[in-house]
């Protein structure tokens, strides 16, 4: 199948802003691009692209003096299939886990596995490991957290999510994320594009989504605490510990969003 994917967004500022942006498609995915992946910037700016840690495809720019408005329009080829499923991947123990995939099982900037520790195991120390307990994380999770965008709060952790019961989707990953490190599951966040594709049209305006990928049985699979179903159409844009690593815009300085549209569109045929 072929999904049409893009923006337009922009950003006003009073003076010179240096931008980080992750808003191109994840290298991962770059093979299935069907038109020429650019963003395009008014006025027209340097962009600078390189590639980060953890394998994001990064984009620096300066917001000039008055703003800057951001587009990008792409077609991707997709296999049309839903999320993997495969409930008897096991668990691995922690000595067996290669050296690049621990740093997922840390605490980090929005996952303090620190202070749901204890939660975490009382509430999933006697499931099966692997699968069935990470599903049954995603489970708790996604009933847990009542979704809503007024509920969005850039500072917002997973133990605040927890606490609160109200978040949107990168909070669901947050906490789900958090909860799978705590019982010595890698877990890892995601954000990208998902449209409304193989499910009933949602009335709600277009974004990107985030999710979160976990580590077992020697690969990574993906989960949606959010939507907690296999989804077809996920378009990988980046990958890290938590939205911190993720962000698909980070400021240096004072910038107001003032436009927000996000496109995610099946166009087979």
């Amino acid at each position: 199948m072929l999904i049409r994917a893009g923006y337009d967004i922009r950003f006003e500022a009073d003076g010179p802003v240096p931008v980080l942006a992750l808003l191109s498609v994840h290298p991962s995915r770059q093979r299935d691009l069907r038109t020429t992946h650019r963003i395009t910037a008014s006025p027209d700016v340097p962009l600078y692209d390189f590639l980060d840690g953890f394998g994001n495809l990064c984009t620096r720019m300066t917001i000039p003096a008055g703003g800057i408005a951001l587009s990008c329009d792409i077609l991707v080829e997709d296999s049309g299939e839903p999320d993997i499923v495969v409930p008897d991947a096991p668990q691995m123990a922690i000595e067996d886990l290669p050296d690049e995939v621990l740093q997922y099982l840390l605490a980090s900037r929005y996952c303090e596995t620190d202070r749901l520790l204890a939660t975490a195991w009382s509430l999933f120390g006697n499931t099966q490991p692997g699968w069935a307990r990470v599903q049954a994380i995603v489970d708790f999770t996604h009933h847990h957290i009542a979704f809503g965008y007024h509920h969005a709060r850039s500072n917002k952790t997973a133990w605040d999510a927890y606490q609160e019961r109200q978040g949107v989707c990168r909070d669901f990953a947050h906490l789900a994320i958090t909860l799978c490190r705590c019982v010595n599951i890698p877990a890892r966040y995601c954000t990208g594009y998902l449209g409304d594709i193989g499910i009933p049209p949602i009335d709600a305006p277009m974004d990107f989504s985030a999710w979160f990928e976990v580590y077992l049985g020697g690969r990574w699979y993906t989960f949606d605490a959010r939507h907690n179903r296999p989804r077809i159409g996920r378009i990988l844009m980046a990958r890290g510990r938590d939205a911190t690593d993720a962000a698909l815009t980070t400021h240096f300085g004072p910038a107001l969003l003032t436009r927000f549209d996000v496109h995610t569109d099946d166009v087979t045929g």
